[in-house]
């Protein structure tokens, strides 16, 4: 029995000492870059916007190229961490690539673009956009560098450096990242560094272009930090506007756009953390959400992740989408209704001209 005993406090130690060693290293590794960093736009080509000329931005969160429809995710409830295999992620970039070209956006911004991770399999997805959209002015901003997650057990997601894509068929001028608020806590390991990018764009009459790209948090309970997070993008919208410059905010926000998503959908589901209502009443003078015929038209933008996806029956909503300042008329706004073939989310697209 002694024996025994002494085996069971031997594992118990090392176990301990295991999981502690590992504590030690996700705090230690832990860093956030710096807040207002600037960035390195790669520019092909030198042209600037006109007014009164039509053209078209394009929002897509590419899910790391992990979600065929296939695809059900372990936070959310479902079966993996991880992308199927490197084939996968490369069959899903090729059709973001081909929709993108599809929409033929003077803008496109992505969200959730893996530049290393074990979760997409090392494919570098960032180069993978410019190689194959070549033609485009690019920028990347890093949201986060995480440490190894050693979670689920089974099949840990690992590590993952992953970011913010934006890219622009006119000159890039100057750009910088911004880091949001996120919770302290033990939580700030799952839900990950969140940032948004600030580019630069010259207009023909002397003002610029803000293209501002980002990706909220989702999994966070706390309100507060969703409401700060937007509260600091909200500021900056505010002091570009007043220089007279046009504003764009492109992104993932994790909050119903239409408002009443649960209704345009026809699901019964409760709503999840990052499906409350986009809080509309919040936003600066001088801006607003276009949703144009969104709701009649009823294409969502994003699926819930707890199982494959069925349409029909699977919980859909709209979080994707712009924030676009009064000198910036509006024509169209629509989802690319791609049945979510290639990422857990289908990219939104806008069509507008400077006033």
């Amino acid at each position: 029995m002694k024996k025994i005993i002494k085996i069971f406090l031997g594992i118990l130690s090392v176990l301990i000492i295991v999981f502690g060693s590992y504590l030690i290293y996700l705090f230690a590794s832990y860093d956030r870059l710096p807040d207002g960093i600037a960035l390195d736009p790669k520019n092909t080509q030198k042209q600037s916007l006109k007014i009164n000329k039509k053209y078209r931005a394009m929002s897509h969160n590419i899910g790391y190229g992990a979600y065929p429809p296939s695809y059900s995710f372990f936070m959310d409830g479902g079966d993996y961490s991880r992308a199927y295999d490197k084939k996968t992620v490369k069959e899903n970039m090729a059709g973001i690539v081909q929709s993108t070209k599809d929409l033929a956006p003077t803008f496109a911004f992505y969200q959730e673009v893996d530049q290393n991770g074990d979760r997409s399999q090392h494919v570098d997805e960032v180069a993978f956009l410019k190689e194959h959209l070549a033609a485009y002015n690019s920028l990347y901003g890093q949201n986060y560098d995480s440490a190894y997650l050693f979670y689920p057990f089974t099949d840990p997601i690992g590590q993952a450096k992953s970011g913010l894509v934006t890219l622009s068929q006119a000159e890039i001028t100057s750009s910088k990242r911004y880091s949001l608020p996120i919770e302290t806590n033990f939580n700030k390991f799952f839900d990950l560094d969140r940032a948004f990018t600030v580019s630069r764009v010259p207009v023909q009459n002397g003002h610029e272009f803000i293209a501002i790209n980002t990706h909220l948090s989702a999994f966070t309970k706390d309100r507060s930090i969703q409401a700060a997070q937007l509260n600091k993008i909200f500021s900056v919208m505010e002091n570009e506007y007043k220089k007279g410059n046009y504003v764009m905010v492109a992104g993932d926000y994790n909050h119903d756009v239409l408002g009443n998503s649960p209704d345009v959908f026809n699901t019964s589901k409760k709503r999840e953390t990052w499906t409350h209502p986009f809080p509309k009443d919040q936003l600066p003078s001088g801006f607003h959400l276009p949703t144009g015929n969104l709701d009649a038209e009823r294409r969502p933008s994003a699926r819930a992740l707890d199982k494959p996806y069925k349409k029909g029956e699977s919980y859909t909503t709209l979080i994707d989408g712009f924030l676009v300042s009064d000198n910036i008329t509006v024509n169209d706004v629509h989802v690319k209704d791609m049945q979510f073939k290639y990422s857990d989310h289908n990219p939104v697209y806008l069509d507008f001209s400077l006033k």
